[in-house]
């Protein structure tokens, strides 16, 4: 039996912020207390903030350790998954969904090596008694790729598989409807005009040979499986409307307040990046999740490729957005968790896994002091 005693914390609970003291044993919360504690042999927060660990749906993250530069691929996935760890912990993130993309594009060899070695790291025993943070997996499925199916067909059944979002990155709709966006993101391509329409024709070529195929084959093997589904870069309401028609139930960053909105209203659950808070918009132009935040229409948080966002996310909504930090709190720890079924965890409240991170504000800045996962200490 492992026991401890947070005391003196501002413990945000899912509905307030209550000052006092916290205890756990076995990994589990086992009471909360309201007032100061005189308790000598207790962790003594001093006033600092007890927030719930975060669930992340998605993050890129992981991705940038396997492969740091363009057609670089670190020699060691486990050393990879451990230098992602390592960040996720003392970003806050006590439950993470490691997003791999299942689609190649120009890089096949290095795309099916990318998910192959994930995939197998992060299921190895060994490798997994030393992660800080508890991993699973996101298969982000390119549609318009003609290899998605083959990559995510042998590896549905991976237990630590537990969502799959539906992906469709063609230029010219979703999330590159603007075109002079999505050749800016490809900059580094220096495409001549030729080039880029080129390309533009092609990829709108596979969407149109490979996409409602895919989709349909896809869909029909996370079902099989038990796999959460969610759609992304939903822009009007008929995809939302193809999405909930598909027993879809996460609509992931979609691009504009209509589709949010009807996504709302047909019962999703919206996720949005917590970079588009702490920049004050999408970095592709889309719709600013702030703008959702504040027509109530925001269920989620992730930190798409900066897993420091989340916790700064939480406190910009709090202090310049007058938004209640017990709901900003919840963006990014009990709402993502019932979004995927884990509702062992994401609020502080008496029977849940005691996943905790201890932050301070430093001239309004959040600042992870310690994090703790199932009671123990791990950041």
């Amino acid at each position: 039996m492992t026991e401890m005693l947070v005391t003196n914390a501002r413990l945000v609970l899912a509905d307030r912020t209550l000052d006092g003291a916290m205890s756990v044993r076995d990994g589990l919360i086992r009471d909360i207390g309201e007032g100061p504690s005189a308790v000598a042999d207790g962790v003594d927060f001093e006033g600092d903030f007890l927030i719930p660990g975060f669930v992340e749906l998605h993050t890129d993250n992981l991705e940038k350790h396997l492969q740091p530069r363009p057609g670089v691929m670190w020699p060691s996935s486990a050393a990879s998954v451990v230098g992602h760890d390592v960040q996720i912990a003392g970003a806050g993130i006590t439950t993470v969904f490691d997003a791999v993309a299942v689609g190649e594009y120009s890089s096949a060899s290095a795309r099916r090596q990318m998910i192959t070695t994930t995939v197998e790291t992060v299921a190895n025993p060994r490798v997994r008694e030393v992660l800080r943070s508890e991993h699973l997996l996101h298969l982000r499925c390119e549609l318009a790729d003609p290899a998605v199916l083959d990559i995510y067909e042998p590896i549905a059944d991976n237990p630590y598989v537990k969502l799959v979002s539906l992906m469709d990155h063609t230029p010219g709709q979703r999330q590159w409807a603007d075109l002079a966006k999505w050749r800016q993101f490809n900059r580094d391509k220096k495409w001549t005009d030729l080039e880029f329409d080129q390309m533009v024709a092609d990829r709108i070529a596979a969407q149109s040979q490979y996409v409602s195929h895919y989709r349909a084959a896809v869909i029909d093997l996370a079902r099989e499986h038990g796999t959460v589904l969610a759609s992304h870069d939903d822009t009007t309401p008929e995809h939302v409307d193809e999405a909930m028609n598909d027993g879809i139930s996460i609509s992931e960053f979609p691009t504009s307040i209509d589709a949010a909105a009807h996504a709302h209203r047909r019962g999703m659950k919206v996720v949005m990046g917590a970079p588009n808070v702490v920049r004050g918009g999408s970095h592709s132009g889309n719709v600013s999740a702030i703008d959702l935040v504040q027509r109530d229409l925001l269920d989620g948080l992730s930190s798409d490729y900066v897993p420091s966002s989340l916790m700064q996310s939480v406190f910009l909504l709090n202090q310049s957005a007058g938004i209640d930090l017990a709901k900003a709190v919840s963006f990014v720890s009990a709402n993502p968790a019932r979004m995927v079924g884990l509702n062992d965890r994401g609020v502080i409240e008496i029977g849940k896994r005691a996943d905790f991170s201890r932050v301070r504000l430093i001239d309004g800045v959040p600042v992870i002091l310690s994090v703790w996962r199932e009671g123990r200490r791990v950041s």
